[in-house]
């Protein structure tokens, strides 16, 4: 379970979260929502250790993020918006370097890339050169190493951008995937897909969670008209 309780932060004056608190419990998928600058990439940053927030505490099943960072960061993969990976690698190449660069042991890491590349689907790629593969793909990628250890909790930033409809709906079917071993949190502006596979949404305004709405099991129309309503400034 991941526990976020009062965080805060600021670049100079500017407050860009305010009093943020939430618990994710397992199995959840949550999606943070909100105009640009509300503060939702620093929200991830801030929960991946990246950054260190001005108040607050975060923690991962009783791992406190600031007191113990790598027994936290052990728990956690995260999934930057332009992940920076190298292209003269091959897929099972720089996954194997990046389980090694986590501490996973040696006889292990041939099975960790394995079921990380067959949950992204992208295991017939293997071979082919990073630099080779569509932006798509890419993202693909990066989503196999945010996974690749099975971490208790995954941060996904604006995941779906730039996707097209079918990489889209693929990414949401291996997020359903991945939920069964991970809690998710995910951050983007694309509403109809993530209502389609987000158990809850939180909403960002201002630096400040502004309402939270459930939508497991709801019809994903209402959802998406109870998040835009929240958006827009409406009553839940």
């Amino acid at each position: 379970m991941l526990e976020v309780r009062n965080i805060a932060f600021a670049y100079r004056a500017n407050k860009v979260l305010r009093d943020v608190s939430f618990v994710v419990s397992p199995g959840e998928t949550v999606s943070v929502v909100g105009d640009n600058g509300a503060g939702k990439t620093t929200l991830l940053r801030i929960l991946a250790t990246l950054m260190v927030p001005d108040a607050g505490t975060i923690r991962i099943d009783g791992q406190d993020a600031l007191k113990c960072p790598l027994r936290y960061r052990r728990e956690l993969g995260f999934m930057q918006e332009s992940p920076a990976l190298y292209d003269d690698m091959t897929v099972k190449a720089y996954l194997s370097y990046r389980a090694r660069l986590k501490g996973e042991p040696e006889k292990r890491i041939r099975r960790r890339v394995g079921e990380a590349t067959s949950i992204c689907r992208i295991s017939d790629l293997l071979t082919a050169r990073i630099g080779r593969l569509s932006f798509g793909l890419k993202k693909r990628v990066a989503l196999a190493d945010a996974i690749l250890l099975r971490p208790r909790v995954i941060l996904l930033d604006d995941l779906l951008a730039g996707l097209d409809r079918g990489m889209r709906e693929a990414a949401g079917e291996i997020i359903s995937s991945v939920a069964a071993f991970s809690s998710v949190i995910a951050t983007g502006h694309e509403i109809v897909d993530l209502a389609k596979w987000s158990t809850r949404f939180l909403v960002l305004d201002s630096g400040c969670i502004t309402a939270t709405i459930p939508s497991a099991g709801l019809d994903p129309g209402v959802v998406i008209g109870r998040v835009d309503a929240a958006l827009k400034g409406g009553v839940q």
